[in-house]
């Protein structure tokens, strides 16, 4: 039986829908079969970062009944897509999530979806469906605010909060450190992923970020959390390490205690 984990934000612009792609990707290097799921029905975009502009068969149409969900399928050079419509005009009710991709579940070893960046029933959708979540963020006092809020309702939904994804760093004094971010949303900081241009560069040639720079730190950083998340050891380590004595990140750290809590 599959797992499936929401990938949630309530603030736009955090990067959430890249790092679906390239989390998806890294898992997928590792022999799993990956599903990722466009569940921003309001605002989809998965589809876009992969060049599917106006598909036939949707989400959207799942919903309402007038196409099978394997019928929205999309298989991709890594992995396969279900994209949400950019143009349906009709009503849905997002809660239907859960019942759709659950009999997808033997069918793939991680599904991840994308949610919407607002506190709606889109949101409330993701969370239901999944069997966990892990929240992105960005080091800043607004985003934190809004990650706050995304953590209290999957804590008042009932669901599992693996942790967080902080994206974007600057590594600047004027950033939020990871152990405010901690402190403040008392959920640990799994991965942390540099500014990278290298993202808009790979969203231009519809690759994800992780396979279109794979020695990149930040795509070192989802491989990482892909092995974590799948109970494995990442054993690759980078040539400068074998000269410098450096002390484990944070998010080092924490990924080694989550592993000997899911996995020990």
């Amino acid at each position: 039986m599959g797992k499936v984990i929401g990938i949630v934000s309530l603030k736009g612009g955090v990067g959430k829908t890249s790092v679906v792609s390239s989390l998806g990707a890294a898992i997928a290097d590792l022999g799993k079969k990956v599903l990722l799921v466009d569940g921003n029905l309001s605002a989809p975009n998965l589809g876009l970062h992969f060049n599917i502009v106006n598909p036939e068969a949707t989400l959207h149409h799942v919903f309402d009944r007038s196409v099978n969900i394997r019928k929205t399928i999309h298989e991709l050079e890594k992995f396969d897509l279900i994209p949400a419509s950019l143009s349906y005009k009709g009503n849905i009710n997002p809660l239907k999530l859960k019942d759709n991709i659950s009999q997808l579940k033997r069918e793939y070893d991680i599904i991840l979806i994308d949610s919407s960046p607002t506190l709606n029933d889109e949101t409330l959708a993701v969370m239901l469906a999944s069997d966990a979540v892990i929240v992105v963020t960005t080091p800043d006092i607004p985003t934190l605010s809004t990650t706050i809020k995304a953590i209290k309702l999957a804590k008042q939904r009932g669901t599992p909060i693996y942790g967080l994804i902080l994206n974007k760093i600057h590594n600047k004094d004027f950033e939020l450190s990871i152990g405010d971010i901690e402190r403040t949303s008392n959920v640990p900081v799994l991965a942390i992923i540099p500014h990278d241009v290298n993202v808009l560069r790979s969203l231009s040639e519809f690759k994800p970020y992780s396979t279109y720079k794979p020695k990149s730190d930040g795509s070192i950083e989802f491989k990482k959390l892909a092995s974590t998340l799948l109970g494995e050891r990442y054993s690759q380590r980078k040539f400068k390490d074998f000269f410098y004595n450096s002390t484990p990140k944070r998010s080092e750290i924490n990924r080694e205690i989550f592993y000997d809590r899911i996995f020990g």
